[in-house]
C-alpha cells in the first residue's frame, strides 16, 4: 500500500504536465479547425473585461457593494434616490382616486397607503444602506431563499418595466402636443433616448439627478403657488369634490378600499431607493445622525413627497374638470400641468413649450432610475438560468 502511495507521488508531476499538454494541444485543434470563431469569442470577451474595469459601468449587481466604491456623499445619494419621486404617474394616480371615489375616500386612502409604505420600507431602506445590498441579497438573507429571491426579483423587474411604460407613454404624448409626430414614432424615442443614459450607471445618473433636481422643484412648486394665489377658493372647493358622478360626497367603506388596492401598486418603488441607497457611505460616530436622516428621507421618506403629489394630482384633477375639460383631461398629467401653468404664463407658446418641458423633465429622471434598476432585476433573476454573471450592460442594451 505505502509503494503504490509512494509511486503516485512520484508520477504525480508528470501526469500533470500531460494533462496541462492535453488541454493545450486540444486548444490549439479547436483554432485549427475553426479560426473565425476562437478570434470572435476573443473580442467579446475583450470588450466584456473592459466594460467590467470602467467603474462607470460598475453597478455591483449581484454581490454587495464594498466600501471602497460607497465614495459618494450622504447627501448625493439620497438626492439621487429621491430624483426618482419625479414620476408623473403619482399625480395620475391621486387624480383618478379622485375623480372615481371623491375627495374623501382618495383623502383617507392616500394617508394610509402613505403610512404603510412608509413601515414597510424602513427596515428594507435601513438594512440596504447599512450592509450594501440590493433587493435580490436582501430577499435571500431574509430567508426567501435562492428561488425565492429569484421570484421576487422577477416581480420586481416586471414592475420595473410596467413602470418605465407608463412613464415613457406620459412623455411621448407630450412631446407630440409640441410636435406633431404619430405616438408610436414618440414612444420608440421615448424609449430609446433613455438607454445611452444608463449604460454608465449610478455614477452617470447621480451626475443627472444633482443638476436637475433643483429645476424640477422649481417647477413643480412654481405652477401651486400661483394656483393658490389667483385661486385660494381651489383648496375649500376640492375638499367638497364627489367625484365625476358627483355622488361620492361621504365616506364608503368599500370605495375607501379599492383606492387602497390601487394605490399598492406603487409599495415595490422602495426597490428602485434600495437600488441607490446601497450606495449609501458606511455610517460612523460622525455622520450617524445625518446618516439616518438621508437613509429616511431618500428610504421610506419617498411617499411623504410622493403623498403631496398625489394631492397635487387630485387638485389638479379637479381645476381641469370645472374647467369643463372631460375625466379623461382630468387625469392626464400633461393636460393637468398645462393648466397648472396656465396660471403662471398667459403666452400660450410660452404655455405649451414649459409643460412639455416639465413633463420630458420629469420623465427623463424616473426612466434612467427605472431602466437601471430593471437592469439590475433582470440580471438577478436571468443569472438563475444562466450560471455566468452577465451583469446589468447586457440586460438594458436588449
Amino acid at each position: 500500500m505505502m509503494t503504490d502511495q509512494c509511486w503516485l507521488i512520484t508520477i504525480q508531476p508528470a501526469i500533470d504536465i500531460i494533462r496541462e499538454f492535453e488541454l493545450t494541444a486540444n486548444e490549439a485543434l479547436i483554432e485549427l479547425s475553426d479560426q473565425d470563431a476562437p478570434q470572435r469569442i476573443v473580442k467579446i470577451r475583450r470588450d466584456y473585461n473592459t466594460w467590467v474595469a470602467n467603474e462607470t459601468l460598475e453597478d455591483y449587481a449581484l454581490r454587495f457593494t464594498p466600501h471602497s466604491f460607497r465614495k459618494w456623499s450622504i447627501f448625493r445619494v439620497a438626492n439621487t434616490a429621491l430624483g426618482a419621486i419625479s414620476f408623473l404617474v403619482l399625480e395620475v394616480i391621486g387624480a383618478a382616486l379622485a375623480v372615481n371615489f371623491g375627495f374623501v375616500n382618495a383623502f383617507w386612502a392616500i394617508l394610509t397607503i402613505s403610512l404603510i409604505i412608509f413601515l414597510t420600507s424602513l427596515p428594507i431602506s435601513y438594512y440596504a444602506a447599512k450592509y450594501g445590498l440590493d433587493m435580490d441579497l436582501l430577499t435571500r438573507g431574509a430567508g426567501f431563499g435562492y428561488i425565492g429571491s429569484t421570484i421576487s426579483s422577477f416581480v420586481y423587474a416586471t414592475f420595473t418595466f410596467i413602470l418605465f411604460a407608463l412613464e415613457a407613454v406620459i412623455m411621448a404624448y407630450a412631446l407630440s402636443m409640441y410636435i406633431d409626430l404619430p405616438l408610436y414614432v414618440w414612444y420608440l424615442i421615448s424609449a430609446i433616448i433613455i438607454i445611452p443614459l444608463v449604460t454608465h450607471g449610478v455614477t452617470l445618473i447621480s451626475r443627472i439627478q444633482m443638476i436637475t433636481q433643483p429645476v424640477w422643484i422649481f417647477l413643480m412648486v412654481l405652477p401651486f403657488v400661483f394656483i393658490l394665489m389667483k385661486d385660494p377658493d381651489a383648496v375649500r372647493g376640492v375638499m367638497q369634490f364627489a367625484g365625476a358622478s358627483g355622488f361620492d360626497a361621504d365616506f364608503n367603506i368599500y370605495m375607501f378600499g379599492m383606492a387602497i388596492a390601487i394605490g399598492m401598486a406603487l409599495i415595490p418603488q422602495v426597490g428602485e431607493q434600495v437600488d441607490f441607497l446601497r450606495f449609501m457611505p458606511e455610517k460612523t460616530e460622525e455622520n450617524r445622525l445625518r446618516w439616518h436622516l438621508g437613509v429616511i428621507l431618500a428610504g421610506p421618506g419617498w411617499i411623504f413627497i410622493g403623498m403631496i403629489k398625489m394631492f397635487a394630482g387630485v387638485l389638479l384633477a379637479y381645476l381641469v374638470l370645472q374647467a369643463g375639460e372631460s375625466v379623461e383631461a382630468a387625469v392626464n398629467p400633461t393636460h393637468m400641468y398645462h393648466l397648472a401653468f396656465d396660471y403662471v404664463f398667459s403666452n400660450a407658446d410660452v404655455l405649451l413649450a414649459v409643460t412639455v418641458f416639465f413633463v420630458v423633465l420629469s420623465q427623463i429622471k424616473i426612466n434612467i432610475t427605472n431602466a437601471y434598476a430593471g437592469s439590475l432585476a433582470w440580471s438577478n433573476f436571468f443569472v438563475t438560468f444562466d450560471p455566468q454573471p452577465s451583469g446589468s450592460c447586457r440586460v438594458a442594451a436588449v
